[in-house]
């Protein structure tokens, strides 16, 4: 769900889409509905129309507006908790099924781009594990014992040459990892859906999601799908109030991408083991970045990490400025910054994502969530076991991602988060960021007290005050000014608002409400 632009660009979204979706106009029927065009809704619309059934994808925005754009497109099944922490929480029976079905995404992935066909710059390669500064190589053979015991027998530990200054430095080789351009990849889908009669509505999004018998999604503006059965794929879900919110927090992780001269990096995946960690690619590109013309002698080098909780930090851009200064002591090769832009991830307490029925719900309503860092193969797993069990056919992968899963495990993980989540409504008792509007910049924003409320104040570029309620409307806690995307962000469950107070990331599915008039009593502001 992403209804407005944010304020950092991805080196995805300078793609012009060759057609622009239109609004739902009229109430329709289809025997599946899915909520949501990222990666997730998509590969779902496309397996379910290969397999006959008639489909309606609907979204707040764009095709990939969410954060499938705002990917770094890494196609791995060296997940991001690791192996060793897999088979801890799932058991090695567990770390092998997590293990097969990311391997299985990949080469879906790559069936479906040799399938239809789609220029989508997919390409096979080789991932590499680092280890962080200080730490010793016995976590690398405990993560290597960890792979093999869940099948990844291929896996080895590995001296790469081709990394700038990580080069000689021991780390665990993955092979057959993948990579490609996630917009292309979706633009791809679309038209294979459209072409078996799938039907995808742009700029419609759902407010009201009913399971059951009459099951149907209606979305802002009144029209209805009536449909069979219902998957919501929003990256966090919007139909879910608690269940699954209890279970994940929503994380930023930074990324930018840098000039690098053509050919002077082997194209690779690079992870290392710090925390928060970082993930590294290359990319081939072939427009002008930045208006500069100098498309043909430069790919793209893209450095992500410096993760945090969303909402929960107040020096963005100190994260832009680290990565750029890691990259720079690794890879003297560095060119401009091109383009810097963050993410959200829905980081589960055990690391796998949520995909199935969407507990104390309807049995025909699914969720498909809890990315954890691995979106691109966590959504085409979803894609595939969502379409196995809409059409009542168990699979063995279903226990392991079930949403209603409480891996005892992970009770402490789960327990951290909570008792974070409580302490942020502690922001109730505090005073403002700032005494008054008054003293909010042009182009930015601030969280004020006004007597009893408090309200979230952003000031435009022409000097304009906007004034709305800092309440979230998911669950009640007071949202966090973000200076780098110009918005308010939930530092409880990761909802994020345009500084206009529109809703442009769920859980919430509704603006921060307007301000009333002020009463006499309320006129003064405090700090």
């Amino acid at each position: 769900m992403n209804q407005g632009s944010e304020h950092t660009t991805s080196c995805w979204m300078d793609l012009p889409l060759p057609w622009h979706g239109e609004p739902l106009q009229e109430d329709t029927r289809a025997e599946v509905c899915i909520v949501g065009a990222g990666i997730a809704g998509l590969t779902t619309a496309y397996l379910l129309t290969e397999a006959g059934k008639s489909v309606v994808v609907l979204d707040a925005g764009s095709i990939g507006g969410g954060q499938t754009q705002r990917t770094t497109a890494h196609l791995s099944n060296a997940i991001d908790d690791r192996f060793q922490e897999i088979e801890r929480i799932h058991g090695v029976e567990g770390a092998a099924l997590a293990a097969q079905s990311h391997l299985a995404a990949i080469d879906l992935i790559e069936t479906i781009v040799r399938q239809e066909p789609i220029d989508c710059d997919f390409e096979r390669l080789d991932g590499f594990l680092f280890l962080g500064p200080g730490q010793s190589q016995d976590l690398l053979q405990r993560e290597l014992d960890a792979c093999r015991r869940a099948g990844l027998t291929e896996v080895e530990l590995h001296t790469d040459r081709q990394l700038g200054a990580l080069s000689q430095l021991p780390c665990l080789r993955f092979p057959r990892q993948g990579q490609f351009h996630p917009l292309r990849y979706l633009v791809g889908l679309c038209q294979s859906i459209r072409r078996r009669g799938g039907r995808i509505f742009t700029d419609s999004p759902v407010e009201q999601v009913t399971g059951g018998d009459h099951a149907s999604v209606q979305t802002r503006a009144g029209k209805q799908v009536h449909c069979s059965a219902i998957v919501v794929a929003t990256n966090s879900p919007i139909n879910d109030l608690v269940a699954i919110h209890t279970k994940q927090a929503a994380y930023r992780t930074y990324v930018i991408a840098a000039q690098v001269p053509r050919g002077s990096l082997a194209h690779g995946l690079w992870w290392d083991t710090e925390d928060p960690y970082h993930y590294v690619r290359v990319q081939r590109f072939a427009s002008p970045l930045n208006g500069n013309g100098a498309s043909g002698a430069y790919e793209l080098l893209i450095i992500g990490g410096e993760d945090h909780k969303t909402g929960q930090d107040s020096k963005v851009a100190d994260h832009f400025a680290a990565l750029e200064g890691w990259g720079r002591e690794r890879f003297p090769q560095m060119g401009q910054i091109a383009y810097s832009w963050s993410g959200q991830v829905m980081e589960t307490i055990d690391g796998l994502a949520f995909i199935g029925r969407n507990p104390l719900d309807k049995d025909n309503v699914y969720v498909a969530t809890g990315d954890s860092g691995m979106g691109m193969t966590h959504g085409t797993i979803a894609g595939f076991l969502l379409t196995e069990l809409i059409q009542g056919r168990d699979h063995p992968w279903a226990k392991l991602y079930d949403p209603a899963r409480k891996p005892l495990h992970a009770l402490r993980d789960f327990a951290r988060e909570n008792a974070n989540v409580a302490w942020q409504y502690t922001d109730w008792l505090s005073g403002g960021d700032v005494k008054s509007p008054e003293a909010i910049p042009p182009g930015s924003g601030a969280v004020v007290r006004r007597g009893l409320r408090k309200l979230a104040v952003s000031r435009d570029e022409a000097g304009q005050v906007h004034e709305c309620s800092a309440v979230c409307p998911h669950l009640g806690c007071i949202v966090h000014w973000n200076d780098v995307e110009k918005t308010f962000d939930c530092p409880c469950h990761g909802s994020r608002f345009a500084a206009d107070g529109k809703v442009i990331e769920g859980p919430a599915i509704s603006d921060l409400a307007p301000v009333e008039t002020r009463e006499p009593a309320e006129t003064s502001w405090v700090e």
